[in-house]
């Protein structure tokens, strides 16, 4: 049975909250018809309006990082209005409200797809619908995005999940809240959320929605520390130019090395069911490095930080690995180990002077991030290693002591 908009109950005000820095929060409080043709939100039953106070019409962007240009510039500008819908009907009328976001921005980047969605998702839920009866409305989805998370999203509702792209026909809600709150950069602040919870809540999360939890018992087997040697493909930049020689150096000391180069089509159930079972990960700054999530508390991130690159692997990798009980190592490189060296020379501001030349223009950060690679001084970075592996032999002995 479709049920016309004016038989449904009357919506509350819109209200958007636009006071953060990095996302904007808006609801329609009643219930709300969604014309996807149109890609408005209409806050049916509204009796507001007079012919001195016009409808109120919104456009908003459910994606948290409004002041991002480049990033917004991919994301769907969806209308939120109490105009009457013009001659619509519901043609689903559902009984749970839903959670609207974009799957566009810089999500296709591995890392800003769970800092810019799945992090500040699960916050999301977490401070709204913790019973998880949400309906999530998803912008900017994209067959292979879809394809790439279709074991985790359904751990997020209890719901079927509705891509605005392939929608046809209109839905009706009880409410709709749009946009994701974030808590900043890889961040769960607990003291945000009703029920306190932290990124080691999230990573629980992720081992549930694997079907992980802590099953460790492969490694178990096992006579050395794995060691999971991450690298990124040269056309991207910040790959490691000797690959072997690493390889070879940390086997020397006694890891079970395999090299990790992830790409968009690799299974995420198989990588986290690998992963969960090393004892440690090494790699240079970058995307890549956000399958540290899967590790275990005690395992061992070893991040090889490029020149440029130091504030972004603090943020970005250093302090989620302390929050998750990581061994955290950082091996920053020195100028003679960038193949900046060869472009620009050791004295150009490039490399003597990151800070200088970049400021606040990230547009220059592009030298350091897209056209750097690294080519490690393997006896220095050995000395490195020795502490990665004590750190991992420790955590797998650990391991098979409980086990037996």
């Amino acid at each position: 049975m479709k049920l016309r908009p004016a038989a449904l109950s009357p919506a509350k005000s819109i209200t958007c909250d636009r006071s953060h820095r990095s996302y904007d929060l808006c609801l329609i409080n009643g219930s709300a018809l969604f014309d996807p043709k149109t890609s408005t939100f209409f806050s049916v039953g509204h009796t507001d309006s007079t012919p001195s106070q016009p409808s109120l019409r919104i456009k908003t962007q459910p994606y948290p990082r409004k002041s991002d240009k480049s990033a917004m510039s991919k994301v769907k500008e969806l209308t939120i209005t109490t105009s009457a819908p013009p001659n619509l009907s519901c043609g689903v009328t559902h009984t749970s409200p839903a959670l609207v976001f974009s799957a566009g921005g810089y999500n296709g980047n591995f890392f800003h797809e769970f800092m810019d969605c799945f992090v500040p998702l699960f916050i999301t839920i977490n401070s709204h619908f913790p019973d998880q009866d949400v309906i999530l409305v998803i912008a900017d989805c994209n067959d292979q995005w879809a394809r790439k998370y279709a074991q985790l999203l359904p751990r997020f509702t209890r719901h079927p999940i509705i891509n605005i792209n392939n929608q046809a026909i209109t839905h009706c809600f009880p409410s709709v809240t749009l946009g994701l709150i974030s808590h900043g950069r890889m961040v769960i602040n607990p003291t945000l959320l009703p029920k306190p919870k932290t990124l080691v809540d999230f990573q629980s999360f992720l081992a549930n929605a694997y079907n992980e939890n802590t099953n460790t018992s492969s490694s178990f087997h096992h006579t050395k520390p794995k060691l999971v040697l991450v690298n990124r493909n040269v056309r991207v930049g910040r790959t490691i130019l000797n690959l072997r020689e690493v390889k070879k150096a940390a086997e020397e000391l006694g890891f079970d090395v395999t090299i990790f180069e992830p790409e968009e089509s690799t299974s995420l159930a198989d990588s986290f069911r690998f992963i969960h079972a090393c004892h440690a990960m090494v790699g240079v700054h970058g995307a890549a490095l956000t399958h540290s999530l899967f590790l275990r508390p005690g395992s061992v991130l070893m991040q090889v930080v490029p020149i440029g690159t130091q504030w972004l692997s603090k943020v970005y990798f250093e302090k989620p690995a302390r929050v998750l009980g990581l061994e955290y190592i950082e091996y920053k490189i020195k100028q003679e180990e960038s193949s900046l060296v060869e472009k620009y020379g050791a004295n150009d501001l490039v490399l003597k002077n990151p800070q200088a030349f970049a400021g606040a223009n990230w547009s220059s950060m592009r030298v350091y991030l897209k056209t750097q690679n690294v080519k490690l001084d393997i006896d220095r970075f050995r000395i490195y290693l020795k502490d990665a592996y004590k750190k991992a032999k420790k955590l797998m002995d650990k391991e098979i002591k409980l086990a037996y």
